[in-house]
């Protein structure tokens, strides 16, 4: 075997945005993969605001990204070579397979998709992560029934587009918080939410007090900040509040900025639930059936934005952080 790989590897931790520095590009040999183990070409990588916290040196709920490694990512591929008996050559899989070109992992590391029902980028949004974080945060946590009002923030992102759509297939209504007017226009006219207050030219406390006037029954926090401090105002007696990010707050070099309207949960009967989706792997069969169905009936649509090369990775990750993306974030790694 005679491939060569390219990838980056964290130089050293971010003081706010990430910048160009804080990365090294280079090369190494691709080994031949041992027993039990698969060489996997990368065709696509996940890009999502968790990179960010990933290399925050700190307790957190994965231990961090260390200087020198390969940068933490998910990835969906190809299998191009096999010492697993249930992997075989050809067979399209994701995974956390980093940011670069090949990776040989165990073959119990990957997950076997199917790319008859959905192209292989949907795996990494919808049908990935992102979607089982939308399905178990607002499902389980959120409990939503017919006729409440489900607010999300981050509405246009990977998450969020899903959560919303969720939402209306159990028969709630779904307002969407975003930035700027062609996300609020995508998520209602394309993704069917009944309301988008529009955070970039709108005061949001008083956009949620017209829109929601009996109150917030779920809110699905995806930014923190201000806009969580707003939601929490106009929470309804027994609202269930979501805790599934803070992206407004993950380049923060100052306090990180907590909610000031939290006695909200205490006046009305109100939860506020911190979750991570790992917690929820023993159940994916269940969110991935539910997804996968939803998806092919048309219910839930996906949307991925793809940047094209992996060398482009430090700018096109803080696409994240300015708000450009719409629905998933995706870098392909090679075009062709």
């Amino acid at each position: 075997m005679d491939l060569v790989n390219h990838r980056f590897q964290l130089a050293a931790r971010p003081v706010g945005l990430p910048k160009a520095g804080d990365w090294s590009y280079g090369e190494e040999a691709v080994r031949e993969p041992g027993e039990g183990e698969v060489l996997v070409k990368v065709l696509y990588i996940s890009l999502d605001p968790a990179m960010r916290g990933w290399i925050r040196e700190g307790r957190s709920y994965i231990p961090p990204v260390e200087i020198g490694e390969v940068m933490r990512a998910l990835a969906a591929g190809e299998v191009i070579a096999s010492n697993h008996p249930a992997v075989a050559v050809g067979d399209k899989v994701t995974g956390l397979f980093g940011v670069q070109e090949y990776t040989v992992v165990h073959g119990d590391g990957v997950l076997k998709v199917d790319t008859g029902l959905a192209p292989l980028p949907v795996y990494l949004g919808t049908l990935g992560m992102p979607g089982m974080t939308a399905y178990f945060g607002l499902l389980d946590i959120g409990k939503p029934s017919e006729g409440d009002t489900v607010v999300v923030s981050g509405a246009a992102g990977a998450v969020g587009t899903v959560v919303g759509q969720i939402a209306k297939i159990k028969g709630c209504r779904v307002v969407g918080i975003a930035g700027g007017e062609a996300k609020c226009r995508y998520v209602i006219d394309e993704l069917g939410f009944d309301a988008a207050i529009d955070y970039k030219s709108e005061d949001v406390a008083t956009a949620l007090q017209k829109d929601c006037p009996e109150g917030i029954d779920v809110y699905f926090d995806n930014v923190g900040g201000e806009i969580l401090d707003a939601a929490l105002a106009q929470l309804a007696r027994n609202a269930r509040v979501i805790v599934c990010g803070a992206i407004s707050q993950y380049n923060a070099t100052g306090v990180m900025q907590g909610p000031s309207n939290y006695l909200s949960l205490l006046i009305n009967h109100a939860s506020m639930t911190g979750f991570v989706v790992t917690d929820y792997l023993s159940r994916y069969p269940e969110g991935a059936r539910d997804l996968g169905q939803w998806v092919a009936e048309g219910k839930v649509k996906s949307r991925e934005d793809i940047a094209v090369g992996l060398e482009s990775f430090p700018e096109t990750l803080l696409r994240l952080f300015s708000g450009e993306n719409v629905g998933k974030l995706v870098l392909q790694v090679a075009s062709g």
